[in-house]
C-alpha cells in the first residue's frame, strides 16, 4: 500500500486481479499505483473468472478491510466483486473517485443496474472491456455460420446413428450475404473475417461511419427490409431498452428460409420464443448462441431440445488471454485518462452501452 502523499493515480484491484498483471498496468504506466490485497479477493475458480467463487465468504474483518481499500482509490480496475449494489456503495463513499472500467464488455448493463445518481453518473468515466472480447467473439461467430452451411446437426446425427447418409450439397461461405447487426469492436472482427473467406459482408450502423470490410451499411430502421436478402446473420449489439427483442418476431418473419443465425452480443437482443417459432418453420435453418435472455438458460427452455441449435453457455470469448487483454487495455486507458484523453468504450451512461 502507498502513503497518501504518493502522486500517482491511486488504482484500487476491485476484482482478482493476478500479481504479474498488477504489475503490468505499473509497468506500462508508470503514474499509476495499483492498490491491491490479494486476500481479501473471492478465489477465481477459472480463466476471467472475475466475481469468484461464490462459495468463498469474507470475515467481517476482512470485509471492512476490502471497502476501506475500495473506498480509497482514484480509479477501479472491475466493479467490486462484479455487484452493483457494491458499486453503489463505494461510489456514495468515494468523492474522489474518478474512473470506473468494468471487465465485462457488456458492463453497462452493471453500471445501470447500480442505479447512480445522475451526478455520480457525470462525475465518474464508466468504461468496459469491450473490443478486448472481438477476436474470440468473432471466431465463434465463424464457427456458427459454418456450421449451419455444412449441416452440422445432419452429420452429427448420421455419425451417431452410424449411418453413411445420400451426398448432399454444401453452402458456400464465399456465395453468402452475412449481414453483422452492430459494426462495434466484435462486428467490426466479425466482418474481417467473413469478408477474408469471401463473404459479402454488410452491416448495420447508427453512425454511417465506413468498416473495413463492409461492403454495404444498413441503418437499423431498415433492418425488416434488408433480412430478405441475406443469407446469415450475425448479432453482435449490446443489451439495452433500445436493442430488447431488436431480433424479434417482425425481423424473423421476414428472413428468407435457410437463413443461418449466430449471436454473440447480448442474449436479450434476440426474442428467443420467435426464434424457435422461426427455426419449426425454417426460416432460420440453423442458430449458433452463446447468449440468451436468462443466464444459464432454463431446463424449460425449447432450444435445449431443438436439433438445429447450437448452444455455448456463454463462454466463447473465455480465454487465456483475457485477464492480460483487460490488464493492458486499462494501462492503455490509465495513459489517456492521466493525458486527458478519450478513454475507450466509454459507457453511455443515458443508454448504458
Amino acid at each position: 500500500m502507498v502513503e497518501e502523499t504518493d502522486a500517482r493515480l491511486r488504482v484500487v484491484a476491485a476484482v482478482p486481479l493476478a500479481e504479474p498483471l498488477c504489475r503490468l498496468i505499473e509497468e506500462l504506466e508508470p503514474r499509476v499505483q495499483v492498490v491491491r490485497d490479494h486476500s481479501l479477493m473471492h478465489p477465481m475458480r477459472g480463466p476471467a473468472d472475475w466475481s469468484g467463487d461464490p462459495g468463498h465468504v469474507r470475515t467481517s474483518a476482512e470485509q471492512e478491510a476490502f471497502e476501506a481499500m475500495v473506498d480509497s482509490a482514484d480509479a477501479l480496475f472491475g466493479i467490486p466483486d462484479v455487484d452493483p449494489a457494491a458499486l453503489a456503495r463505494t461510489v456514495g463513499a468515494n468523492p474522489r473517485l474518478r474512473w470506473v472500467m468494468t471487465t465485462a464488455a457488456g458492463g453497462g448493463a452493471q453500471i445501470k443496474a447500480a442505479e447512480l445518481a445522475r451526478a455520480d453518473l457525470d462525475r465518474i468515466v464508466f468504461t468496459t472491456s469491450a473490443g478486448v472480447h472481438g477476436s474470440p467473439l468473432a471466431e465463434f461467430a465463424v464457427f456458427g455460420v459454418l456450421a449451419g452451411a455444412k449441416e452440422l446437426p445432419r452429420l452429427a446425427a448420421a455419425k451417431a446413428a452410424g449411418q453413411w447418409p445420400e451426398r448432399f450439397e454444401m453452402r458456400q461461405v464465399d456465395e453468402m450475404t452475412v449481414l453483422v447487426v452492430g459494426l462495434g469492436g466484435i462486428g467490426a472482427e466479425c466482418a474481417r473475417r467473413f469478408r477474408a473467406l469471401g463473404a459479402r459482408v454488410w452491416g448495420t450502423s447508427r453512425s454511417g461511419r465506413p468498416v473495413e470490410g463492409v461492403d454495404r451499411l444498413i441503418p437499423l430502421d431498415r433492418l425488416i427490409e434488408t433480412v430478405r436478402d441475406v443469407d446469415a446473420i450475425v448479432v453482435t449489439l449490446p443489451g439495452t431498452e433500445q436493442t430488447r427483442h431488436l431480433i424479434g418476431a417482425e425481423v424473423l418473419a421476414a428472413v428468407k428460409p435457410g437463413t443461418i443465425l449466430a449471436s454473440v452480443g447480448r442474449g436479450t437482443v434476440i426474442d428467443e420464443a420467435a426464434l424457435v417459432t422461426a427455426l419449426e418453420d425454417g426460416r432460420i435453418s440453423f442458430a449458433a448462441m452463446d447468449v440468451f435472455e436468462v443466464e444459464p438458460l432454463p431446463a424449460a427452455s425449447p432450444l435445449w431440445e431443438h436439433p438445429r441449435v447450437l448452444i455455448s453457455p456463454h463462454t466463447a470469448a473465455l480465454s487465456a488471454k483475457e485477464e492480460e487483454r483487460i490488464a493492458r487495455r486499462f494501462a492503455a486507458d490509465a495513459t489517456r485518462l492521466l493525458d486527458g484523453s478519450p478513454l475507450h468504450a466509454v459507457v453511455d451512461t443515458v443508454e448504458f452501452y
